[in-house]
This record gives C-alpha cells, sequence and structure tokens, in this order.
C-alpha cells in the first residue's frame, strides 16, 4: 500500500493539530486546576500573576478544542484556522512575556508550538481546507 504525497501532507496537518491540542489540554487543565503555591513551582510567575495563570489555562483550553473539533466534526471548520491563528499570537505574547522576564530559556517550547500553529494555519486555511458538513458534495 503506497501512501500519496498529498495524503502524507494531509496527515502531518492532523498530526500538528494533535501535538497542540494534546499538551495544550493537559497544560490548562493544569492551569485551572492546580493550587497556585504548587504551579509556582514549575511556572516561576504563577504567584505574580494568579489571575492570568487561570485566564491562560482557559485559553490554552479554547486553543485545544478549537485546533480539532472544528476541524473534526466538520462544523464550523473555519474556527481551526482562527484558532491557529490564536496560538501563533498566545506563543508570540509568550516568547516576548518570557524574554522581557530574562526567562530566554523558556521560549523554546514557545517556538514550537508557534511553528506547528504556522503550519495548521497554512494547511487548514490554504492547502487542505475541510469542507463544513453542510457543503459537503453528496
Amino acid at each position: 500500500m503506497k501512501i500519496s504525497r498529498e495524503g502524507l501532507q494531509k496527515f502531518s496537518v492532523w498530526l500538528a493539530q494533535i501535538m497542540i491540542a494534546v499538551p495544550f489540554t493537559g497544560i490548562a487543565i493544569m492551569k485551572l486546576t492546580k493550587p497556585l503555591v504548587e504551579l509556582a513551582a514549575g511556572v516561576p510567575w504563577a504567584l505574580e500573576y494568579p489571575i492570568m495563570v487561570r485566564v491562560m489555562g482557559a485559553i490554552d483550553l479554547l486553543g485545544a478544542i478549537g485546533m480539532v473539533l472544528p476541524a473534526l466534526t466538520r462544523l464550523l471548520p473555519g474556527l481551526t484556522v482562527w484558532a491557529a491563528i490564536g496560538c501563533v499570537a498566545l506563543m508570540v505574547c509568550a516568547i516576548i512575556f518570557h524574554l522581557t522576564r530574562g526567562e530566554a530559556w523558556a521560549t523554546s517550547i514557545n517556538m514550537i508550538y508557534l511553528l506547528l500553529a504556522a503550519y495548521v494555519w497554512w494547511g487548514r486555511a490554504k492547502r487542505f481546507p475541510i469542507v463544513p458538513r453542510s457543503l459537503k458534495k453528496i
């Protein structure tokens, strides 16, 4: 069985979506549920900005959901493109935030997520857009 180049590219966009959604979900749950004192062990700014931690958890969760659910269900799949754009913006903000705090070491993972989100943005907006369920040919 031979897989086409296009098939591999489509798979790679789905893989990028999952590579963002799974860790974002875990990070979101952690930021939303873990006591701030415990969270501060791994997130140095958690006690300085407690409200921001919880808001970022909610944003991470929305990004994770938006990255997969609309594309998977084909209900408003354009929301996946917007989720990818939001994740790119979030990662740019995270990189700037960490750099201003002297935490350059923390930006490498943000850069990886930024590149993955940019790939999903391009892949779902230009190369492999998902046809909404209501517009799919019968």
